[in-house]
């Protein structure tokens, strides 16, 4: 999450005017997705479209910290926001189909730490690596980790990259995919 360096990049891309557009740049591609999210009901590989969207929420916003131009980067802003969108839906969708009741309360709470510190821990990251090895490489090694993360995840959660919405049983998202 480098949106605490944003107003950097406008300025090392000379364009300081483009500041507001940085930050409404992945609210507008989430908003793309979200005007648009009537193909979602077609996907029932619901892990798989988690992955793949933070994937491609890793490469955007490392494709990102290269731009060469203002426009370039704001274009994979919005394919990061975009990213972030459909992975935020098909998470809902699982939460909802894979999580008992009684268990609701307790893992809302855990979700809502996640969604309040984990981008605020990333923009921590994304400021000290700044300090350490420069504005585009901070930004560059970011997405690639978010990349690494999607691969590790992949490989160690072979249930919830199988997960079919259609025939997974729910208990065993994120167990051995043999058992789905």
């Amino acid at each position: 999450m480098p949106m605490a360096l944003f107003p950097f990049v406008a300025d090392e891309l000379h364009a300081r005017w483009a500041l507001g557009l940085l930050y409404g740049a992945l609210p507008a591609g989430a908003m793309l997705v979200s005007l648009t999210s009537g193909w979602a009901s077609r996907v029932h590989h619901h892990g798989r479209a988690v992955l793949i969207a933070a994937g491609v929420w890793g490469l955007a916003i490392a494709a990102f910290g290269a731009a060469p131009d203002i426009y370039t980067a704001l274009a994979l802003l919005v394919v990061a926001g975009a990213a972030d969108m459909v992975s935020g839906l098909f998470r809902s969708t699982i939460w909802n189909q894979t999580i008992p009741d009684h268990l609701r309360g307790r893992l809302a709470g855990i979700e809502l730490l996640s969604y309040s510190i984990g981008p605020t821990a990333g923009q921590l990251r994304s400021g000290v690596m700044a300090g350490l090895t420069g504005l585009r490489p901070a930004i560059v090694s970011g997405g690639l980790l978010c990349v690494a993360a999607v691969a590790a995840c992949t490989a160690l959660m072979p249930g919830f990259t199988a997960y079919d919405e259609r025939t997974s049983d729910p208990a065993t998202v994120g167990l051995d995919a043999s058992r789905n």
